[in-house]
């Protein structure tokens, strides 16, 4: 199909019509020389209150520039005498730091000195008993039994060896190898000094190796004899275990022998419950708080059957409470029968009481059933509720 081509537009060739303007009209006043004079002073006056609104935003302005001045002034003097404060603080700090790694480093070399001190007493001391050993005569016993030596918190010094860090003891055996190997003093010898040095040296560790097995036979004596008294009270210990009717081993283990609560001989399953079991091994306290009880009223009662009984004062020649015709009573009947008419009343006490406690029982059985009923009465009643309800609802 054939594009057609758009429409040109036509321009028109009538000239365009001009819009005719309102007539102006002069302003109002506009040339009356008394308003210009007012809207000259109205300027006047606006700029003059201007002026004035200026000039106090400037003053208002430059003290605050000064108040800002002044703040930032004393800000720096703050940050200065801050920073000085800060300097002195890190300098004390690290004044004292350095007192305190002082004092420790002090302290240790105390500790150490101590230490040391009491490594040469000990290696004195062990000096001193070993001569004091090759001394004595050996037939007597080859061991001692040291006493406990308790502690700083109760240890014994065994325990607190046992405690020690392995810093703790390598530090030790530098302190110890440093008083026992003593350093060669070797330097300007010539060689006869220094053979002689060597000969000494020689002959100390053949007295040491000598020392040494001196000190493992006698620990090799010393764990036979452990043995040997180990065994021995093993011994003592079945003996008694026999005595007492128990397994020979019984009290040689590590915990006491077992309660035996049934019979090995019998071949049937125990069915009996603990507290049955634990009857079997009491001792009877029921029978004897039983017996002693016992004791007690029988004394008692003696004491209040033999009581001096009082007797009525006669008056005018009668006894109260005698009726007439009665002949007279003697001293024993009376006593008998004031004990059987207090026995009688004490018999109707009890009745008495015994009927009231049965009174009272039956009040409350018939409370209970008056409650069980009236319950039921409620319960039918929601049960009839609640089926009219049904109702209602179908």
């Amino acid at each position: 199909m054939k594009s057609t081509p758009p429409r040109r537009r036509r321009l028109s060739r009538r000239p365009a019509r001009r819009r005719k303007k309102p007539p102006q009209t002069p302003a109002e006043g506009e040339g009356d020389p008394e308003f210009i004079k007012r809207q000259d002073q109205k300027r006047s006056d606006l700029d003059d209150q201007l002026k004035e609104y200026i000039t106090e935003w400037r003053k208002q302005r430059s003290k605050e520039e000064d108040e800002l001045k002044k703040l930032k002034e004393k800000q720096a003097k703050r940050k200065v005498t801050r920073a000085e404060e800060e300097q002195k603080m890190a300098q004390r700090k690290k004044e004292e730091e350095e007192r305190r790694v002082r004092e420790a480093e002090e302290k240790k070399q105390r500790e150490i000195e101590e230490k040391r001190m009491r490594l040469e007493e000990a290696e004195k001391k062990r000096q001193a008993m070993l001569q004091a050993m090759k001394d004595k005569d050996k037939k007597g016993p080859n061991f001692t039994i040291a006493k406990k030596d308790a502690g700083v918190l109760g240890l014994s010094s065994a325990a607190m060896e046992r405690n020690k860090t392995k810093e703790q003891l390598e530090e030790e055996k530098k302190i110890s190898l440093s008083f026992r190997i003593k350093p060669l003093a070797i330097e300007g010898f010539g060689e006869a000094k220094l053979r002689e040095k060597a000969q000494e040296l020689w002959e100390l560790i053949v007295k040491l190796e000598t020392e040494k097995y001196d000190l493992e036979e006698r620990q090799k004596r010393q764990d036979y004899d452990l043995k040997e008294l180990k065994e021995r009270q093993k011994q003592q210990l079945r003996h008694k275990a026999l005595k007492k009717g128990l397994d020979p081993e019984a009290l040689t283990g590590k915990y006491p022998p077992k309660i035996q609560v049934a019979s090995k001989y019998e071949r049937r399953v125990d069915t009996r419950s603990y507290d049955d079991k634990k009857k079997l091994f009491e001792g009877g306290w029921d029978e004897i708080s039983k017996d002693s009880n016992e004791k007690i009223w029988n004394e008692k009662k003696e004491q209040y059957t033999g009581r001096q009984k009082s007797k009525l004062p006669k008056w005018f020649g009668e006894r109260p409470g005698k009726k007439a015709g009665e002949p007279e009573t003697p001293e024993g009947e009376e006593d008998a029968k004031a004990d059987e008419d207090i026995v009688e009343d004490d018999e109707e006490v009890e009745e008495e009481v015994v009927e009231e406690e049965d009174e009272e029982a039956e009040e409350d059985e018939e409370e209970e059933e008056e409650e069980e009923e009236e319950v039921e009465e409620e319960e039918e009643e929601e049960e009839e509720e609640e089926e009219e309800e049904e109702e209602e609802e179908e």
